[in-house]
């Protein structure tokens, strides 16, 4: 009978345990969300897909979470999370192209200003460097920053904004 009762009280103390720690993670997400929102957005350009490929990263992210080591880095790896969603998605929008869509591009391409420009010279340049460039220029990222997020030595980072934004000049 004691066995029993102790096994119940250890079933119950890890049932507190793990829903404390589902709240403590959520909690956390919850408190990047605006940054994570405004990363996805940047990427995608609907807010219905940003808001998506948010929610997708947050069940990514339960779902990886034993394998985060060090919890300092939460953010960047949520960021990380985040960024690999949203190429996803365009690798999705690649293979799936509906008429809509196409019309709607064509509107948009007879419009010709800085930031329509700038959009194209984006999506033309090589992902290393466009991730690079809008983390430091769309969200301020620092180098030191963008390094943590995308898993690279700092010096990577600062050549790839210095190509990316080579790159750019010549789009433009």
């Amino acid at each position: 009978m004691e066995k029993a009762v102790e096994k119940a009280e250890r079933h119950t103390e890890m049932e507190r345990s793990a829903n404390a720690e589902e709240e403590l993670f959520f909690k956390r997400i919850s408190e990047q969300q605006r940054k994570l929102y405004v990363i996805a957005f940047s990427y995608l350009r609907r807010e219905a897909d940003a808001l998506e490929a948010v929610q997708e990263a947050s069940c990514r992210a339960w779902i990886k979470r034993k394998k985060l080591n060090n919890p300092d880095m939460f953010s960047s790896w949520l960021v990380r999370i985040v960024i690999n969603c949203c190429m996803d998605e365009l690798r999705r929008r690649k293979r799936a192209f509906p008429t809509a869509e196409i019309e709607e591009r064509h509107a948009e391409e007879m419009r010709s200003n800085e930031r329509i420009d700038l959009e194209r010279a984006f999506g033309r340049m090589k992902p290393k460097y466009r991730h690079a460039v809008m983390l430091k220029y769309y969200h301020g990222m620092t180098s030191a920053e963008i390094a943590k997020v995308l898993g690279k030595p700092e010096g990577t980072i600062k050549t790839w904004l210095r190509e990316g934004l080579k790159q750019l000049r010549t789009l433009l």
